[in-house]
Parts: structure tokens; C-alpha cells; sequence
């Protein structure tokens, strides 16, 4: 077990760092590190074979054994008073526990993988809930359009429960980067003749999704080649694009089997 390095005011650097981090939704992209805070983020994290350059715990955290032994997985662990913890995280009720990790931009995407396509969806709840989707059903790679909420800003982290850390992701891109993709793209309408749960959807492919008030862009739509509608004999348009890509991103794993 690591012996952890004592830190007791919050104006140290490194904890001004992550209160940063934890804060400011783009932040990650400047210092070019994501806070990952609450012991199932940072057991995912682990998991998935990413290594923390440090683990943050407060001192009650770091006297329960399980979490002990969570924050020594990172390559330095900083123990902080529990009220300088509070006082760092953005959470009502911290859990005493957080890792920083390296963050990197993206690459050139994949070709032809499963692929989640977010066309500038902005709340922070849809695109983490559109990552747990993905990660579940089988899609190993999402490309956010320029627009969309940063994937890995901490309300998105939270909403996604660790599911960036087992894709490939790619954010702030052009919609010419669709180009180069080597599978059809698919979307939905609410005015497309085709019924999702009717139709043969093509393996693998890219599912695109859309801006909440103002669905999939002109441009983008014209890159697909198959367009369906969610058959909703309720007769309401009550779906949020959460709730459709989830039903969208099932019918592609049904299909198959």
C-alpha cells in the first residue's frame, strides 16, 4: 500500500488544479487532465486499465480499506483534510475520493466500427446516457460534432457512469470527418416512411443522433443513407434523444440476433 503525501491547504496548486477541473466544463482540454471523482468513476477508470497519475482521498476516505486500496492504484496518492475535500469538490456529498488522468485529443476515428455519431447535442445528461448506451449495446466508438458537450466535462463524466472509459472517442469534430467513414450512416425522422422496429439495419454502422430542439443538421442528414421513425402509438413526439438512441442503438443489437 502506498504511503499517501499529506496536503492540508486548499490553495496548494494541485487542489486548486482539480477544483478547476471539477468545475469548468472544457477545462480538460486546457491542463490536459480529467478529474474522475467517487469511488464507481475511479473503479471504472481502473478497470479498464487506465492509469491515474494520482489519487486524491480525504482522510476518512483513506481509513476505509476498500478505498485505500482503490487510490493506490494510482502512481501518487495525496491524502487531504476532509473539510479541504468538500471544499474541492462541486458534489453535495463527496465520497472522498478522486483521480486525475491524462487526457489527449482526438485521432483520426476508426472506419469501420460500430459508431455513435452526437450531432451538437448539448445537455450533459442526453450525451452521458447516450455513452452508457453505446458502451452496452456493443458500439466501441463515438464522434462528437463540434457543438456537442464536451465528453469528458464532469456533469457528462457523471451522467456517462464510466462509460468513456471502454470507447474510442472523438470530440470537436468537422461534419467532413464523417467522410471517412466506411459504414452507412443512419438517423432518425418523425417523418420517414420507414419503421425502425420494420426495417433491416445494416452491421456495422454509425448511428447519428441530433440537437435536441433542432434534431440532425441539413449537412449531416444528406451523409445518411438510411433514415427511420420510431413508431410512437402513444400519438405524442415525447421522446428525448436519450430515450430514442437507446431504442435505436437495441433494435441494431436485435437485429442481429
Amino acid at each position: 500500500m502506498k504511503t499517501p503525501r499529506l496536503v492540508t491547504s486548499v490553495h496548494n496548486p494541485l487542489l486548486q488544479r482539480v477544483r478547476r477541473l471539477s468545475r469548468e466544463a472544457l477545462a480538460y482540454r486546457k491542463l490536459d487532465q480529467v478529474w474522475v471523482e467517487g469511488e464507481h468513476l475511479c473503479s471504472a477508470l481502473v478497470s479498464h486499465g487506465r492509469e491515474p497519475a494520482t489519487a486524491i482521498v480525504s482522510e476518512s476516505a483513506w481509513r476505509q480499506p476498500g478505498l485505500q486500496a482503490l487510490a493506490s492504484q494510482a502512481a501518487e496518492v495525496v491524502c487531504v483534510p476532509d473539510a479541504a475535500f468538500v471544499e474541492m469538490s462541486p458534489l453535495p456529498s463527496p465520497a472522498g475520493i478522486g483521480m486525475l488522468v491524462g487526457w489527449q485529443a482526438s485521432q483520426a476515428p476508426f472506419e469501420a466500427v460500430p459508431t455513435v455519431v452526437l450531432d451538437r447535442i448539448q445537455d450533459a445528461g442526453n450525451v452521458g446516457s447516450l455513452l452508457r448506451s453505446a458502451g452496452a449495446l456493443g458500439f466501441v466508438q463515438v464522434i462528437a460534432l463540434k457543438g456537442t458537450a464536451g465528453l469528458w466535462a464532469p456533469k457528462v463524466l457523471r451522467a456517462g457512469m464510466g462509460a468513456q472509459f471502454g470507447l474510442r472517442m472523438h470530440e470537436g469534430l468537422e461534419e467532413a470527418a464523417l467522410g471517412t467513414l466506411k459504414v452507412p450512416l443512419v438517423s432518425t425522422s418523425p417523418h420517414a416512411s420507414d419503421r425502425l422496429d420494420a426495417a433491416t439495419l445494416p452491421w456495422p454502422c454509425a448511428w447519428v443522433f441530433g440537437h435536441e430542439g433542432q434534431g440532425v443538421s441539413e449537412g449531416v442528414r444528406a451523409r445518411c443513407e438510411r433514415e427511420v421513425r420510431i413508431p410512437q402509438p402513444g400519438g405524442e413526439e415525447s421522446l428525448n434523444v436519450a430515450a430514442a438512441g437507446a431504442i435505436c442503438l437495441y433494435e441494431s443489437v436485435r437485429g442481429r440476433q
